[in-house]
């Protein structure tokens, strides 16, 4: 196994995917009644995912750190919680003057060091800072060609060919999305409709290259599809009955196979490890333009399964065998893995993840992981995780609703409307039977035990974890990524420095009616309820 592992060429591709629109696929392979639990499944077409889920484990209790993506981002990255790195409260915004702490130590710094080439293709957002230094190349990464942070973190100007616009508003104060090379700006505005097309053709020179010259690599790949405002290329717009969401999810679906077939073509399939899965749930508040948790309660922005509870698929054919696992997972427990079967050594860090390669072999042993606490977008240290989990049963001792799962909600405890609120007893859901969360067992005293275990266990844990001061807070207008100069004037428009233009496509766009755009987008909100203390929060 060693050998192997030594010969591994991991690959992450980490979609920005609004979660049950891929995890209720993944659970249409194991039961008939799939159809019932994800109405919308037979409207897009994902058949290359659809062959990694069929030829690889596929996790049903995979979790993230964060119901928002740069804390999650950083725990995937670095095995940590957000709270040991201050990647908190919510995400890095355009004006972010900090980002991830350099002492981090990343899975692409372990792989350089064992003489791995890295490349990171798409989405960062874990800081560019005033100068770039907060950008993937000094965090272990050779090579970066992406966006930094969220596409709807910029003016949305075009999303899909012939110049059409985009379907949501998004954030025109700020500076256009800027395309970066390492740490160079070489596009403002981005050109959505070629930027999957872009990032494919990176992705695959640099797997073609590193075969050539007999390396490992490791390839990250975090998708801006399918977060708002969704976009695709000529050759994947009006091709769903899904509308935008079902374009933006094909064209995904799309480049996964480039890249397998890359791998394919060079013989290097067997030799490579591909973990895809996401940072969190669906953003309920863009309706159907924001995917769907199917039986699991809320969404994107809340601690409930619907926030957090995502996919995951592991596939290196043969080592791993197809099929599904049950077992306790989370994206920490990708960095120390993926030590375990590269021989990395991890000695001198401390890790919140565990090895799961147990699973990967077998999917009925036991997992290694016996809880998980669950923090919330916001999180402050008097108060600690708002969840815990062993599995089967959860306990909330916290619950708040957010924005991002949608102020029309029919279920009072996921809009913003909901505000923080103690639980004692905390509330109590057997996730075995009710992954729904739905049927409190909190006041039947045959749980008592259980629930004892879980707050012993949520109590040791708030004593022990180190928390960093949060740094996403922390602005300067000056940081905001520039083209040409921080200080130009009009600012933000003067920051532009279009490439030039490309040729039309060869084959006309086809048309389709685009909806008024709603103007919902809401860049900050304000935290309800006595704790945390008061400040905005960004999506």
């Amino acid at each position: 196994m060693l050998y192997v592992s030594r010969q591994l060429s991991p690959i992450l591709l980490t979609p920005n995917i609004h979660k049950v629109s891929l995890y209720h696929y993944i659970y249409n392979l194991l039961t008939a009644t799939a159809p019932s639990l994800e109405p919308d499944a037979t409207t897009y077409r994902t058949p290359r995912l659809d062959e990694l889920a069929e030829g690889g484990r596929f996790f049903t209790q995979f979790y993230v750190t964060s119901p928002v993506c740069s804390p999650s981002r950083a725990s995937l990255l670095t095995g940590r919680l957000q709270v040991r790195s201050g990647v908190y409260p919510g995400t890095f915004t355009p004006d972010s003057s900090l980002g991830l702490p350099h002492n981090e130590t990343t899975i692409a710094a372990l792989l350089k060091d064992k003489g791995y080439r890295t490349l990171i293709v798409g989405k960062w957002h874990l800081g560019v800072g005033t100068t770039g230094e907060y950008l993937p190349t000094h965090y272990g990464f050779d090579q970066y060609l992406g966006v930094p942070y969220s596409h709807d973190m910029c003016p949305c100007k075009v999303c899909f060919p012939g110049d059409q616009p985009c379907l949501e508003q998004c954030w025109n104060q700020d500076v256009s999305c800027p395309l970066f090379s390492n740490t160079t700006v070489v596009e403002q505005p981005v050109d959505l409709t070629s930027l999957t097309g872009r990032l494919v053709e990176r992705a695959r020179d640099f797997i073609q290259d590193a075969a050539a010259a007999g390396s490992p690599f490791f390839l990250y790949f975090p998708f801006h599809h399918v977060h708002h405002p969704q976009f695709a290329s000529t050759d994947h717009y009006g091709r769903s009955e899904r509308g935008a969401f079902g374009d933006s999810l094909e064209e995904l679906d799309w480049a996964v196979g480039q890249v397998v077939d890359q791998l394919n073509n060079l013989n290097l399939i067997n030799s490579t490890l591909i973990w895809f899965t996401s940072d969190n749930g669906p953003s309920l508040m863009r309706k159907e333009r924001g995917g769907c948790a199917g039986p699991l309660r809320c969404g994107k922005g809340t601690t409930w399964e619907g926030g957090v509870r995502v996919p995951a698929i592991v596939h290196w054919p043969p080592h791993i065998t197809p099929g599904r696992c049950m077992g306790l997972a989370s994206t920490l427990d990708v960095l120390p893995t993926l030590a375990t079967l590269v021989d990395l050594d991890t000695s001198d860090l401390t890790l919140d993840g565990v090895d799961i390669s147990p699973l990967l072999r077998d999917p009925l042993a036991q997992s290694p992981r016996k809880m998980y606490p669950v923090y919330p977008q916001a999180p402050t240290q008097s108060l600690g995780p708002f969840a815990v989990t062993n599995g089967t049963y959860k306990a909330h001792f916290y619950t708040l609703g957010s924005a991002l799962s949608d102020g029309g909600n029919y279920d009072p405890m996921c809009p913003a409307s909901h505000p923080l609120t103690p639980h004692n007893p905390p509330l109590l859901y057997n996730l075995q039977h009710d992954p729904g969360e739905r049927y409190d067992l909190s006041n039947d005293t045959k749980y008592l035990e259980v629930l004892n275990m879980l707050t012993q266990w949520r109590e040791e844990h708030m004593a022990t974890v180190t928390w960093m001061e949060a740094r996403t807070t922390v602005v300067d207008p000056m940081a905001e990524p520039c083209c040409t100069l921080p200080s130009c004037s009009p600012f933000p428009g003067c920051c532009d420095c279009p490439a030039p233009s490309r040729p039309a496509p060869s084959r006309p766009a086809p048309s389709r009616p685009l909806p008024s755009r709603p103007v919902n987008h809401i860049k900050g909100y304000l935290l309800q309820g006595p704790q945390p203390p008061t400040f905005w929060q960004w999506l």
